[in-house]
């Protein structure tokens, strides 16, 4: 399993699963846990959630799926904006731990950018960690202007990762923000890394693939992949999906590749406003 070195020297997986919808269906539940315990069976041990995902159905969910195994899995939630007030993202946290049937989140994110202000906020996500309820905080769609505002605040320069809406077809962050957190060695977490299934049906994407001897998805994975600091989470709740999703990992691009890639999906060629889903 490719690895990415969060700021502290931790070094995580590359590749992990994302759970954005899951949990929301009874119908569905036995396939979403047997696949999120597939994932940890085959290396894919960061799993990433919040609060906002089914007000709390996707962390019981996960809560199911890694009983006896909390161990093994590098796990990731976030919180709602307003909720990160100091008293309020300590509430928060504890009803997300015990949803999840842990005494501690690897990593814990504010979700989006609200109107608490941020210092506050890193001193609540301090406080959790001083005593042992996380053991890394970051940021998720924060921009270049938030980020510098958070850099400034006590504290805010120890955010392990920004979990941001990247992969080919949303490109934007690279004008700006990627350089600004490279220079700090700030990880990008990917998020959508497949544009919810829409870059599946790009027709130019599905010839390249073809040609590649991969799948659609596979490429898309495999671009992240190509980049030493972006953790990709895919969300599935199906086992041949997330095999699929897995095989990305056998296959390295070259630099022809990338570049046919470039030309499909153009960098950009000026700032742009940060996407979100």
């Amino acid at each position: 399993m490719k690895q990415v070195t969060l700021p502290d020297g931790e070094r995580v997986p590359a590749l992990g699963m994302g759970t954005w919808n899951m949990g929301d269906r009874p119908a569905a539940r036995a396939e979403e846990i047997a696949t999120l315990r597939l994932g940890l069976d085959l290396g894919l041990r960061l799993i990433d959630t919040a609060e906002m995902y089914g007000e709390g159905l996707s962390e019981t969910l996960i809560g199911e799926a890694i009983a006896g195994r909390r161990d093994e899995v590098f796990l990731v939630s976030k919180v709602y904006p307003h909720n990160a007030t100091r008293r309020g993202i300590a509430a928060a946290c504890e009803r997300s731990l015990q949803r999840l049937g842990t005494d501690r989140l690897d990593l814990y994110l504010l979700h989006w950018r609200g109107s608490v202000p941020l210092e506050e906020t890193v001193q609540g996500l301090q406080a959790l960690q001083r005593e042992g309820k996380i053991r890394h905080y970051g940021v998720s769609n924060l921009d270049l202007s938030d980020m510098e505002e958070l850099w400034e605040a006590p504290g805010g320069d120890a955010v392990a990762v920004n979990q941001l809406l990247y992969n080919l077809s949303r490109r934007g962050i690279e004008w700006d923000l990627l350089p600004w957190l490279r220079e700090r060695r700030v990880p990008v977490m990917a998020y959508s890394p497949i544009e919810q299934a829409r870059l599946l049906r790009h027709p130019k994407l599905v010839g390249f693939a073809r040609d590649c001897g991969m799948t659609p998805a596979q490429v898309a994975l495999a671009w992240l992949l190509a980049r030493d600091d972006i953790i990709a989470i895919p969300k599935t709740g199906h086992r041949e999906r997330l095999k699929e999703n897995v095989g990305a990992l056998s296959h390295t691009l070259t630099a022809e590749q990338l570049a046919a890639l470039d030309d499909i999906f153009p960098p950009p060629k000026g700032p742009r406003a940060l996407e979100m889903l």
